[in-house]
């Protein structure tokens, strides 16, 4: 089966994720989207997170109606912070029976020369990168690279952290299943 890896710290998952990895599945070769959540991302700060448990259980709740798109918590048990060849080493180890790709934002296709083992991740891998505004790829050492022009929604995780830290509403950013669970819970209050 051809799998495609969403990576992210999804703090927390929306909508904009979401028909990302829809249109992949219904535009490309892709079979499944594994929805990776990262503990950890070497990129960004730990303190700014929700804990990765809480996390994963949200993009659950956002994916429980389909069965070509789940979460995973495959970096779970690797070591921290989150290296996207280790996990990749690990799932080819785990499931020799899959093909993994990568799906990544045009903004991260800059970032990737700068990730660990970054050259066998470019050569041996397959990247489907997803326009986003501002981020062109003209000149990248990608060797398997398929660019999609897919739907994008102008709206962050940020974006939603910050509205409800301000008490504003979050509807329609996010499956109602997650926006119940974060008002239950309280996450991003503070």
């Amino acid at each position: 089966m051809k799998i495609g890896l969403f990576f992210g710290s999804f703090n927390p998952v929306h909508h904009g994720h979401l028909i990302i990895a829809q249109h992949l599945l219904g535009e490309t070769d892709l079979e499944q989207i594994w929805m990776v959540v990262s503990p950890q991302n070497p990129f960004k700060q730990s303190n700014q997170l929700l804990n990765e448990y809480q996390r994963l259980h949200l993009v659950r709740l956002a994916t429980e109606k389909t069965s070509d798109i789940r979460a995973v918590d495959i970096e779970f048990r690797l070591p921290k912070p989150s290296y996207t060849i280790n996990t990749l080493t690990y799932l080819q180890e785990k499931y020799p029976q899959h093909t993994f790709s990568l799906i990544m934002g045009s903004d991260s296709i800059q970032n990737l020369p700068k990730w660990k083992n970054a050259e066998i991740i470019m050569n041996n891998y397959w990247i489907y990168a997803y326009m986003r505004p501002g981020f062109e790829i003209s000149d990248t050492p990608v060797k398997n690279l398929i660019q999609v022009e897919a739907p994008l929604l102008m709206i962050s995780s940020s974006y939603i952290r910050d509205m409800i830290q301000r008490g504003r509403p979050i509807n329609f950013l996010m499956p109602e299943s997650v926006i119940l669970e974060i008002e239950r819970s309280g996450y991003y209050r503070s």
